[in-house]
């Protein structure tokens, strides 16, 4: 049988991700495997954590690549901060903020979204009567939508919530590594991404982050976290 492998012809990949490998990072998954629990792993990994804390611009002690692709990453950061019956705004302008209602509403949270046409940003203004009338324990939104590649203004979003009692959620999927992302700044409780974007390494970690308050959160959680 051949090995298909060998048809693989270099090919410049100018979508939103999968993104071109750095010869450096192919170097680096060509290193002998180490097992998890060897201490020079542990060391490696705890470098991973520096180097991540400064690409998200945060100081969160919760920042790790998990094992899995950037909707692993959200699927991780939803099923931890939602139990049943939490209120939950989700700001929604393409497929990914859908995705994030479709988790949210299959964990049994309540549900409240606003949606702006897509290929345009979310308007904070909206988002501000919006916030004047209703409490919610998450808002969450994405950065940067990958459907449409539309920036939305998260330091304009964050400012509104500093006098609630919210965690803000954001997906950095196609953003971090691309543009900045400012987890400590704009207050971001939590935050996913995913190596195959602008990090220009392959499909399979997803950077995420937590702050004290949403790991106070999943810690204090009044319901076990779903299978």
């Amino acid at each position: 049988m051949d090995n298909l492998l060998k048809g693989i012809e270099e090919v410049l990949l100018m979508g939103p991700g999968p993104s071109c490998v750095h010869p450096d990072v192919y170097k680096a998954l060509s290193r002998d495997t180490l097992g998890h629990l060897d201490p020079y792993f542990i060391k490696i990994m705890d470098e991973i954590q520096v180097l991540l804390q400064e690409v998200m611009n945060t100081k969160n002690q919760l920042t790790l690549p998990m094992s899995g692709t950037g909707s692993a990453g959200m699927e991780a950061c939803f099923v931890n901060l939602i139990e049943p019956k939490d209120r939950v705004l989700i700001l929604i302008n393409g497929v990914f903020g859908k995705r994030m209602q479709e988790v949210s509403n299959r964990l049994g949270a309540n549900v409240d979204t606003l949606e702006f046409d897509w290929g345009t940003p979310i308007n904070p203004e909206v988002v501000k009567e919006k916030l004047e009338s209703d409490n919610y324990k998450i808002i969450a939104t994405v950065h940067a939508e990958t459907s449409t590649g539309v920036q939305n203004p998260i330091s304009e979003i964050s400012s509104l919530l500093k006098e609630k009692d919210s965690l803000f959620l954001v997906d950095t999927v196609t953003s971090l590594g691309g543009m900045d992302v400012k987890l400590d700044e704009w207050n971001i409780d939590a935050s996913y991404s995913g190596s195959q974007k602008c990090l220009s390494c392959p499909p399979g970690l997803a950077p995420v982050s937590f702050s004290e308050q949403a790991f106070s959160k999943i810690m204090n959680r009044e319901s076990k976290v779903p299978n």
